[in-house]
């Protein structure tokens, strides 16, 4: 880890514009740090400002500090969120992680971990080893030739599914922007991961009021039962009214380069009778347009499968 100069703010506005780099719970900050991934000069640590609060009423509204943990816990928080957070890394590390910076961590892709090694990400132009190399847990949608990482978020899938919005403030003022406008597939410039402007600031997280939100889920299938990243993953929200679907949110993780929403996998559903048949018959859709790699190829029906393992799982005893 190279030496930084830390500061802490003690006014949002003393925050922003600021071209230092945000700590918060610092679970991948300083990890990137010790790495030299990341070798910001000048840091931030934002954990003094007033930037908590979990708000249940229309709709839902978390602060950027707040930490996964207790969001999770919160009553009246949907179950595809909180399922997704305690799904997510260990009971320590969501004791730290804000959801701020869960939401912005970086990929968890081993080439642009090692500094070793080239990684388009990290040092633009300099390739992307991953696409001839190790791929097993990489993207198989929203992909380039410059890029094939994953995001490794598992709370951004669910809120993606259910049309989340991040809230902004910067020196220009503030603005919202939906988190599946949020995030960017790699293209040609995979090192701009987000629409987050420099000295901008994560304020807040809201979620649109959804009657049927209560009955949403979030599966995730990893290599081992804790601690490790989704090999693929989907967050649901299905309404089912006498045995047919109403309505369906349908996102997905471990298989692209952002969270991955399905709107022709939610057209689908709408209107089909909610059995495992019209579930996997939607379900095939989501990998329209995937392009598997040597070693990640099973992804394609892992995908499917996942999907509808979900649907089931929550719509259980209204079928």
């Amino acid at each position: 880890m190279r030496p930084f100069e830390l500061t802490a703010p003690a006014a949002v506005g003393d925050a922003l514009g600021s071209s230092g780099t945000f700590l918060a719970g610092g679970t991948t900050l300083v990890d990137l740090m010790k790495l030299n991934v990341l070798t910001p000069q000048h840091v931030l640590d934002i954990n003094g400002l007033p930037l908590r609060g979990i708000e249940t009423g229309d709709g839902l509204r978390i602060g950027a500090l707040e930490r996964m943990a207790d969001i999770a816990a919160h009553p009246g928080v949907y179950p595809a969120i909180s399922r997704a957070l305690l799904l997510s890394a260990s009971q320590q590390l969501r004791n730290m992680a804000s959801i701020g910076g869960n939401l912005m961590q970086r990929t968890r892709c081993t080439y642009f971990r090692d500094v070793t090694t080239p990684c388009n990400r990290r040092v633009p132009g300099s390739g992307c080893p991953a696409i001839t190399g190790a791929n097993r847990m990489h993207a198989v949608l929203g992909t380039s030739e410059k890029c094939v990482a994953t995001h490794a978020s598992d709370v951004a899938v669910a809120l993606v599914a259910l049309d989340a919005e991040v809230r902004l403030r910067g020196p220009h003022g503030e603005r919202a922007v939906k988190l599946t406008d949020f995030y960017r597939t790699p293209g040609d410039t995979p090192e701009v991961e987000h629409d987050l402007h420099t000295g901008e600031l994560i304020t807040e997280v809201v979620v649109p009021r959804l009657d049927w939100a209560d009955r949403s889920t979030y599966v995730k299938v990893r290599d081992r039962q804790s601690y490790e990243f989704a090999l693929c993953s989907a967050a649901v929200a299905v309404d089912v009214r006498d045995g047919v679907v109403a309505d369906a949110r349908v996102a997905v993780g471990g298989v692209a380069t952002v969270p991955w929403r399905l709107p022709a996998v939610e057209a689908a559903l709408r209107g089909a009778p909610a059995t495992e048949e019209s579930f996997a018959q939607a379900a095939s859709l989501a990998v329209e347009g995937a392009e598997p790699l040597p070693e990640n190829g099973f992804k394609l029906s892992l995908l499917p499968r996942t999907i509808v393992r979900a649907l089931l799982e929550v719509t259980e005893g209204s079928r």
